[in-house]
């Protein structure tokens, strides 16, 4: 059993490394990037008409359903369409990637805990980019790293 144990982790080694020469960190950064804004950014087109108006649909949502607590329902859905629309932007171009990560960490953390308790593997799949962006920042191919910001 040793004879192969040590041949298998070579081998194994060896698979690891081409692989992680097939998928180079700033482009991974770069996916998950995009990947984590996109339902952010298509969850805020769903509450507003047009470019600055809350949909009715919206207004009714926050007022009778989610119930977000101490903020009055019409302020509370400008502030998610906003956030929506603002975090998944500046995280996909790099540009605030940390800050803005944390923020979205904060919106996810509010829908699992007041407007979907039952959502967290949902949630969990979100927080998971979240974290690595707030923890290692955006990667080479970012504004963040442009402007010398990460």
């Amino acid at each position: 059993m040793n004879l192969v144990l040590p041949s298998f982790r070579g081998g194994l080694a060896r698979v690891n490394a081409a692989l992680g020469a097939l998928t180079p960190a700033p482009l991974v950064a770069l996916v998950l990037r995009a990947g984590i804004a996109a339902p952010f950014f298509l969850s805020g087109r769903t509450k507003v008409d047009g470019l600055f108006a809350l949909s009715d649909s919206t207004v009714y949502l926050f007022a009778e359903e989610y119930r977000v607590p101490v903020l009055p329902p019409e302020f509370a859905a400008w502030l998610a369409a906003g956030a929506e629309h603002l975090f998944p932007v500046l995280i996909v171009v790099g540009l605030f990637t940390r800050v803005s990560a944390l923020a979205l960490i904060g919106m996810t953390l509010v829908i699992q805990l007041f407007v979907v308790p039952g959502g967290w593997p949902t949630h969990l799949l979100w927080l998971g980019p979240l974290m690595y962006l707030v923890a290692h920042g955006p990667g080479r191919i970012s504004l963040d790293r442009l402007f010398q910001l990460d």
